[in-house]
């Protein structure tokens, strides 16, 4: 086991890792469309959906000119352009700005409340997610998510893996990196976070894109911890 002695608090991926967002907008998605009379593939809209996230990220990298674009307003220029291609139609700009705020609404995973919710005990807990503040804040009343603070890009103006999302974290806490832990189900993320000497865990969500999963099935780097969820990772933790 690696010293975590100066580990003191513990920052979290939230897309995948806390929180299961396939099927929660697939589910969210179909129930409202029952009853507002609305037919579409939900499930090809929401992988399509989140397959055009890295890409609109990566749009406000290129052009810093424009200033830091949050979250929740890539997600609605990403689905209107969707809605177009996948032909839905009708739809009006409330049921729009519904859908978007589907982000706001995803279920945890049976074991996310419970893991952090021990953690907490010992540590200072927070997302550090690309998602903006109100989107985390709302989510977290939502999904009952206990964190300490919410810690989103949007405060930093950089989307992660950018070095000042990581480095922001500490820094707000008044934390050395080595004195912060980077929790996430996707080694892109703590393979960025270790380079800044940030103590890392890698917790497998292997059904987070259901049958289009291709990787992060198994840990693919050194990380101090590997645990099988949160409950053993706050077991692991000494919580």
């Amino acid at each position: 086991m690696p010293d975590l002695h100066s580990v003191k608090a513990m920052v979290f991926d939230v897309f995948g890792t806390v929180v299961d967002w396939r099927s929660s907008l697939i589910a969210d998605f179909t129930r409202w469309a029952e009853t507002h009379g609305i037919t579409a593939d939900w499930t090809a809209l929401v992988d399509a959906w989140r397959q055009a996230y890295v890409p609109s990220m990566d749009e406000v990298r290129r052009h810093p000119e424009n200033g830091f674009v949050p979250l929740d307003e890539l997600h609605r220029r990403s689905l209107e352009r969707l809605v177009e291609q996948f032909g839905i139609a009708n739809l009006t700009d409330l049921h729009l700005d519904y859908l978007t705020r589907g982000w706001h609404r995803l279920d945890p995973w049976p074991d996310s409340v419970a893991g952090l919710t021990a953690l907490k005990r010992n540590f200072i807990i927070a997302p550090l997610s690309n998602g903006n503040v109100a989107l985390l804040t709302n989510m977290a009343k939502y999904a009952g998510l206990p964190w300490d603070l919410i810690l989103s890009a949007e405060l930093f103006g950089h989307y992660k893996p950018d070095p000042e999302t990581y480095l922001g974290a500490a820094r707000l806490l008044g934390l050395r990196p080595d004195q912060l832990m980077m929790v996430a189900a996707h080694n892109d993320d703590l393979f960025a976070a270790q380079a800044l000497g940030l103590k890392t865990a890698f917790v497998p969500r292997s059904t987070e894109y259901g049958p289009l999963q291709v990787r992060d099935f198994q840990p693919e780097g050194s990380w101090d911890l590997v645990a099988k969820d949160f409950v053993d990772l706050a077991d692991k933790m000494g919580c």
